[in-house]
């Protein structure tokens, strides 16, 4: 292809004559297994950037392009367009010095200034900097299956303006650019355009703007960062200076040697006098400082300052304390909440050339989120004044505590007096009961109830943090729930099957019923299971036990058994002996308007996931905000609605109606009617019911219940449940959630809450990533192996012992 070809296809642009810093923020997917990091910053020259295409073959062809401009695509890739070009042969022999030196030839170019960077398979986003042999050697390994790759060369000025830092240069930034996790190229003597993913442009050497406002954020630490270090250089001035207290002086010496670079150790160590030495044999560093006489102030009393170690390149991370770590990481932890620990590791690294260890990283995170949050320890012991708090806030609200013989927390009960309320005058008498798990640093377990509105949304009732889920806690949480609601109606609880939730259910709310979940009595019958069974067998038994729940009478649900009794006399027998009188619809007394599981609740617990790190009294407060805004927002929603019945429960009724047109009713002079279609119903209208049971199931009248409705003449809606009228629905947000004050001292002056001692559990988070809660019943069927030769299972075609 001749280098005329390859400049009409590309086309020609307007030149421009300013550098940028383009922002990419982009992680290796795998550091572990590659030391190529994928940069973060890319400098970008609009007037002299040159690009490189290498063609893959055992001879690589470099298709050299230079007077161009790179634009960025809706999805973030780089695009280039224009400018000249050049072909050379490379291949493995190939010198990286003579590969520059002949780009840098073609383009009449500096090779002082020229930077060379291509992109990686797959990934136009990112930059990869060429600076070495291996880099040039890798970019062909890389790229040896591929059809082309794109490589650009970033032009600089020759003339540095100034030096992002001052400080000795540490072991780890003397890695090459390809080799760094985010490298960033000198600035340049130009002015800088700083370029975010949204194009927003910014001017890096413009001193006077605000970073923490006008800027990215990853681009305002990156350049504040960038200064930090230098910052220390003159921490320590010298014989005479002063400082508040010992850990003043501590913290302060040590950012002197770390922007130094060079390590100490301390000869004396107290509460009033700190003497400290290079940690180099030989070297005369030394400085002691003591207390002034009856003052808490510490002054430096002597100082050599000379090194003749010429200062050492930290390696360790020895003189970085927890506490520094937390420091440096804090307003970063603060902007990105789900900082990690190893990227922790990585940026301390590259920033002051310490390289920490994984559990100093987390000791620094735990420590800058309790400085940021609150100490998870302080929050226990204000939990008497903070459930006071809540009552005297929100009258008739029940906030409860208990704790151990040894004063540790054992649980906590909350439920706000709109949420009690609304449950009551306008919700079904419908509660859902699940619990979640707690990743806080005392770990525990949430235990909550959950109702559904008119409009089949979550509406929460009540929550209790506990320090485990046992059955004893489950039997307090009812105890608690059932003083809190003040209603003697009979209630349906849709739970898990486990048996302490089951005789609690039975003991404390006496004529109610309890549905079993169908989501955990399907990941039981997988569990029971002890044959052999593919993934399809699994999905195919799962099916019909969800159909056989949801089938409206007896015949249908027998039915369904027999499809499962098909594929599994075993599963046919542990469903039998499962009490389908507690779950299947067929046979179920109690009133569970077609829910069939129990986590319902799934926005409520996406709240306390997003909190459940938080000290347990903001937890709880996180949760109380969340319920306020709910409440509020579909107060103000349903003030618009016009409709008798919720927009959901519309919408249902009149899919039902529509199904009137085929049918025909036969009138009689009682109230019992007999409506014909694909199948004949018998209607009575006194009882509300239907024989396809579709009416009672649903509490909205059923198809054949709507066409007896129409020749009586009367109107559906006086024959739905008063649950889903509009009426109903907004006096269950009638109620409001007020707000809490911080807990400092009780309000009231008679309060013996504050006598009260509340200290952590013993539980501790263990090491290791936390287990997650399942959502659903199809995660329970994880997908077996199943060999393509001999369709046996356990294996596949490549470990077959079969013979061919």
């Amino acid at each position: 292809m001749s280098n005329s070809d390859l400049s009409s296809r590309k086309g020609e642009t307007e030149e421009k004559s300013r550098t940028s810093i383009s922002f990419y923020p982009q992680k290796n997917p795998n550091p572990h297994k590659s030391r190529f990091q994928v940069p973060t910053l890319c400098l970008v020259n609009r007037e002299n950037s040159v690009s490189c295409q290498f063609m893959a073959a055992k001879r690589v062809i470099a298709v050299c392009q230079s007077g161009g401009e790179f634009e960025s695509g809706k999805d973030g890739t780089l695009l280039y367009n224009g400018g000249d070009a050049h072909a050379i042969d490379v291949d493995d022999e190939t010198k990286f010095e003579d590969f520059k030196t002949e780009v840098a030839e073609m383009f009449n170019l500096s090779m002082n200034t020229m930077s060379i960077k291509y992109f990686l398979p797959g990934n136009k986003k990112t930059l990869i900097t060429v600076s070495n042999e291996k880099d040039l050697k890798r970019m062909i390994k890389f790229h040896g299956n591929s059809a082309s790759v794109d490589v650009f060369i970033i032009m600089e000025e020759e003339n540095v303006a100034h030096d992002v830092s001052n400080m000795p240069a540490s072991r780890s930034s003397r890695t090459t650019l390809s080799e760094a996790v985010a490298p960033v190229d000198p600035p340049l003597a130009a002015p800088l355009d700083i370029v975010d993913a949204n194009n927003h442009h910014f001017d890096a050497n413009d001193h006077h703007i605000d970073a923490s406002i006008d800027m990215p954020t990853e681009i305002s630490s990156i350049l504040s960062l960038s200064k930090s270090t230098q910052q220390w250089q003159n921490t320590i001035t010298g014989v005479g200076q002063r400082f508040t207290g010992v850990q003043e002086f501590r913290e302060t010496l040590r950012k002197y040697a770390i922007a130094h670079q060079f390590a100490f150790r301390y000869k004396k160590n107290d509460s009033h006098r700190v003497t400290v030495k290079c940690k180099v044999e030989g070297c005369p560093w030394r400085i002691h400082a003591s207390r002034l006489s009856t003052t808490q102030l510490i002054c430096i009393k002597k100082m050599n300052p000379t090194h003749t170690c010429e200062g050492t390149a930290l390696t360790t991370g020895h003189q970085a304390t927890r506490s520094w770590v937390a420091s440096i990481i804090k307003e970063r932890l603060k902007a990105f909440p789900h900082y990690k620990p190893k990227d922790i590791v990585t940026d301390i690294r590259q920033e002051f050339g310490i390289q920490l260890n994984y559990y100093q990283a987390w000791r620094g995170k735990e420590i800058a989120r309790e400085q940021l949050q609150g100490s998870y320890k302080y929050a226990y012991s204000q939990l008497p004044l903070f459930c006071d708090r809540i009552m005297e806030t929100n009258p008739g609200s029940l906030a409860t505590f208990s704790t151990k013989e040894d004063s540790t927390f054992h649980r906590l009960f909350i439920a706000f007096h709109a949420s009690l309320c609304g449950f009551v005058q306008g919700c079904r008498p419908l509660l859902f009961l699940d619990s979640i798990p707690l990743n806080s640093k005392y770990q525990g377990t949430l235990l909550a109830a959950t109702a559904a509105d008119g409009d089949d949304g979550v509406f929460p009732v009540a929550f209790s943090v506990v320090d485990a889920e046992t059955d004893e806690n489950w039997y307090w949480f009812l105890l608690q729930l059932k003083s809190a609601l003040s209603t003697s109606c009979p209630i349906t609880f849709v739970a898990d099957i486990q048996k302490g939730l089951r005789e609690s259910i039975s003991e404390i709310f006496k004529g109610s019923y309890h549905g079993y979940c169908l989501r955990y009595l399907t990941e039981q019958l997988i569990r029971d299971l002890k044959g052999q069974f593919s993934h399809e067998m699994k999905r195919l038994m799962i099916d019909d036990l969800h159909n056989a729940a949801l089938a409206p009478r007896p015949e249908l649900f027998q039915t369904y058994l027999e499809s499962i009794k098909k594929i599994s006399l075993e599963a046919y027998n542990w469903v039998i002996q499962s009490e389908p009188q507690n779950w299947a619809n067929a046979y179920f007394q109690g009133a569970r308007y077609n829910h069939i599981t129990s986590n319902f609740g799934e926005l409520f617990y996406s709240w306390v996931s997003d909190a459940h790190e938080l000290p347990i009294t903001q937890m709880v407060d996180v949760v109380r905000q969340k319920i306020m805004e709910l409440i509020y927002t579909r107060r103000a929603t349903s003030d618009q609605w016009l409709t008798r019945l919720t927009p959901c429960m519309e919408d249902r009724l009149a899919n039902e109606g529509m199904k009137v047109r085929t049918l025909q009713v036969l009138l009689t002079t009682g109230s019992v009617f007999e409506v014909r279609g694909e199948s004949t119903e018998i209607v009575d209208m006194d009882r509300w019911d239907c024989s396809c049971k579709g009416w009672q199931l649903s509490a909205l009248p059923c198809c054949h219940a709507i066409a007896v409705i129409t020749c009586i003449g009367r109107s559906p809606y006086d024959y739905c449940s008063r649950y889903f009228t509009t009426e109903s629905y907004r006096l269950t947000y009638a109620e409001s959630i007020q707000p809490i004050p911080d807990v400092e001292k009780p309000l009231k002056k008679d309060s013996s809450s504050a006598l009260v001692t509340v200290t952590p559990p013993p539980t501790r988070r263990p090491p290791g990533r936390p287990t997650t809660k399942k959502v659903g019943s199809q995660e329970v069927m994880k997908r077996q192996l199943q060999c393509s030769r001999c369709k046996g299972l356990g294996h596949n075609k490549s470990t077959c012992k079969e013979l061919l």
